[in-house]
Formats: structure tokens, C-alpha cells, sequence
């Protein structure tokens, strides 16, 4: 997926080791655009007043106050294998977090200079860059924790159905997403052998490929909704809160979703990669409505009719608990619903320079054009 996407500079992609090698002018550069957008901020967004009951921070409207930027990374799963509760012991995590810790180590050791190349084409495993090539462990940062709910670390996100799995998906939904060219998702990593991915149109214009590897849309559903972790790199999230909208800027890519609070769905004929979403308080939760989507965005095989129910609370002064809950009766027999706690960072989200540099995706459709050309001269020779 890498390989194929884009080659995106430093300063947007990495994990925290990367981060810490940001150059001085970076930084600088950073500063500057910050400190013109909090310049702009001030004017809109309500003055926080000093924490109250549960040491929440509040806005001038008494509201939680929300913002600030937060580390999605978790080793938490969407999904837990059978028979497997949701709730691990301490000695459970620690084992897996070690395990992770472990492989993350012997990632991090030296490529051996005289390996041999890999065979033509890849050696078969999952992926397009069939294990050819791509960021090494220096770039990635999945998580190191699993994520803790009500002081338990958790084995899913998933928490409804009880056994901590996805719903099967209905027959006619399979059928009517066997049925149509398949268009990849924000929610979805590429493989060679997706339908839709591979055949004799499959590289034939740009807008055929995702959109995550056109950098358009961040993959795995981290822009949402709902928003999820990547268990790959760049995982924060960044809240700006004002009494009538409600930012959040994902760091992958660029995505920003604008909630707008107390307000109505657009009409059903505007359609949004990331819905249409509506905001409103329940009590001191903000309980977030997406409807509206596309037929480009499907999550999970989702239909147009997907609907979505988030709901961020907070839960202490540098935490938030987020809650999530699918409807798409036309996809699944029953909604479903997950969560996972987002813990604040002193991390700084960078720009992930990725379409302006994505001169991969000029050079995948030119190699499809020579392979066509170059098995239409064999073809010719045959004959």
C-alpha cells in the first residue's frame, strides 16, 4: 500500500522516534501557521472557565470542553478472536503488550546488506507490494498499550454483540457488493487480489484507484465515521470546539470533519465521503449523527443507508471515552457498537504531505501502460 501510494515527506508521516527528528526550520514553520489559526480561534471559541465536578474542564457555555489532541494508537483489535472476554487480566495485557514490544524490537534490527532480492512480482503475501519493499519500523507506530475502560484493558472495541464480533453480514449484501466494481474505501487496505482491484480496468484512470492510495482519504476508517484507530502510524486527532461547530482534524491525510451543532441533515441528494454530521449535547456527552453518505465510502460493505451514532464523553481531564454505534439494516441484521478511550497527547499533529508528492500514482498507471504494450508486441511475435 505504501509503495503504490506516494512518497510523502517527513514531517507527515512517522512514529514519535521520527517525530523528534523534525528540523528546526519544521517546526518553526509549524509554529508560524499555528499561531495564525489559534489567533483565528480565539475570536469564536467560548473561554474555558477552571475544572468542575470530576475535574472535567468546562466551556463558558458550561459544556465539557473537548479539545485538544489525542493518540488513538492501541493494540486493541476491532474484533476479539471466540471465547476470547472483553475484559483482559493484567496479566493478559502485559503478556501481549510485551509480545508486541518484542516484535516491534526485531523489526528495528539492521537489513541484512547481502540479502537476496525478492522474486519478480513478490513472493505472494498479503498486499500489493507482495513483501518487495515498503517503510521499515523506523516509520510505524501502531500502539504499544491496549486501550483501558473503566480501568480494565480492554480485547475488542467491539462491545455489542457481547462476543465482541462484527455481525455477519446479510446475503443480499454480499451478493450486492459481489455484484458491482468494487471502489476501495477509507476503511479498507488493499490487497492484489480484492475483486475490483486487479482486471483489465483496473489501472485505466486514477479515480479507479482507492482514495486512500490517491491521498484523499485516510484508510482504515481513521478519519471515520467512526473514527478508528490505524494500528499503522499517524493516530492523533485533534478536537476545536465552538458553541455551534465542532472540528476534528485527523492527522492522515488531512481530513477534517465539521460537525455543526442543534442543526438538521442535509437533503438526501448530498452525499459526503465522511456523511453529514449533526452534533448535540446529552447532558455533558456529545452525541454525534452521520448519515448521508456515499457509495465511495462503504464501510465495512456498508449501503448508502449507513448510519452512525458517536458519542464522546469525558472522562477525566486528559481522556475521553469514544463510543460508536452502526446502523445499516440493508448490511447487517442488528446495529453494533464499539469503544475505546482517547488519551490526550503533548504530541503535535504535522502536515502529512502526501498528494502534492504522489508522482506514484503517474508511475503505476505508466507501468500498466507498458505492460500492456509490452504483452501486446509478445502476443504479436506468437503469431
Amino acid at each position: 500500500m505504501i509503495t503504490l501510494r506516494r512518497v510523502c515527506t517527513i514531517a507527515g508521516e512517522g512514529s514519535d522516534v521520527q517525530r523528534r527528528l523534525m528540523t528546526f526550520a519544521a517546526a518553526a514553520a509549524v509554529a508560524v501557521s499555528s499561531a495564525g489559526i489559534v489567533a483565528q480561534q480565539a475570536a469564536t471559541t467560548p473561554i474555558s472557565k477552571p475544572a468542575m465536578a470530576g475535574g472535567i474542564p468546562r466551556l463558558a457555555d458550561g459544556h465539557p470542553d473537548l479539545q485538544g489532541t489525542y493518540d488513538l494508537g492501541t493494540l486493541t483489535p476491532i474484533e476479539r478472536p471466540a471465547n476470547t472476554p472483553l475484559v483482559l487480566t493484567d496479566e493478559q495485557a502485559a503478556a501481549l503488550e510485551k509480545r508486541a514490544a518484542q516484535q516491534n524490537e526485531k523489526g528495528y534490527a539492521p537489513i541484512a546488506a547481502d540479502r537476496a532480492a525478492p522474486p519478480v512480482g513478490g513472493d505472494g503475501s498479503p498486499g500489493p507490494y507482495g513483501n518487495v519493499g515498503g517503510y521499515n519500523n523506523f516509520w510505524l507506530d501502531p500502539g504499544s498499550q491496549y486501550t483501558i475502560v473503566d480501568g480494565r484493558k480492554r480485547a475488542s472495541l467491539v462491545i455489542d454483540p457481547p462476543e465482541g464480533r462484527v455481525p455477519p453480514m446479510r446475503a443480499d449484501a454480499r451478493e450486492r457488493n459481489a455484484s458491482r466494481r468494487v471502489l476501495f474505501t477509507s476503511d479498507q487496505r488493499a490487497n492484489e487480489d480484492d475483486p475490483g482491484f486487479e482486471g483489465p480496468d483496473a489501472y485505466n484512470d486514477p479515480e479507479q484507484r482507492p482514495l486512500g492510495e490517491r491521498c484523499l482519504v485516510g484508510f482504515s476508517s481513521t478519519s471515520g465515521p467512526p473514527i478508528l484507530p490505524t494500528y499503522f502510524y499517524n493516530n492523533l486527532h485533534q478536537i476545536v470546539q465552538t458553541s455551534n461547530q465542532i472540528v476534528i482534524l485527523t492527522e492522515m491525510v488531512h481530513d477534517a470533519r465539521i460537525i455543526r451543532m442543534n442543526d438538521t441533515h442535509l437533503p438526501s441528494t448530498i452525499r459526503k465521503w465522511l456523511g453529514d454530521s449533526i452534533g448535540r449535547w446529552d447532558g455533558d456527552t456529545l452525541v454525534v449523527d452521520t448519515t448521508n453518505f456515499t457509495d465511495k465510502t462503504r464501510f465495512r460493505g456498508a449501503s448508502e443507508n449507513l448510519h452512525v451514532v458517536e458519542r464522546f464523553t469525558r472522562t477525566g481531564p486528559r481522556t475521553l471515552l469514544y463510543r460508536f454505534t452502526i446502523e445499516d439494516p440493508t448490511t447487517w441484521d442488528r446495529p453494533w457498537t464499539g469503544e475505546y478511550t482517547w488519551p490526550t497527547t503533548s504530541e503535535r499533529v504535522f502536515e502529512y504531505a502526501c498528494h502534492e508528492g504522489n508522482y506514484a500514482m503517474t508511475n503505476i498507471l505508466k507501468g500498466a501502460r507498458l505492460k500492456e504494450k509490452t504483452e501486446a508486441l509478445q502476443k504479436s511475435k506468437r503469431q
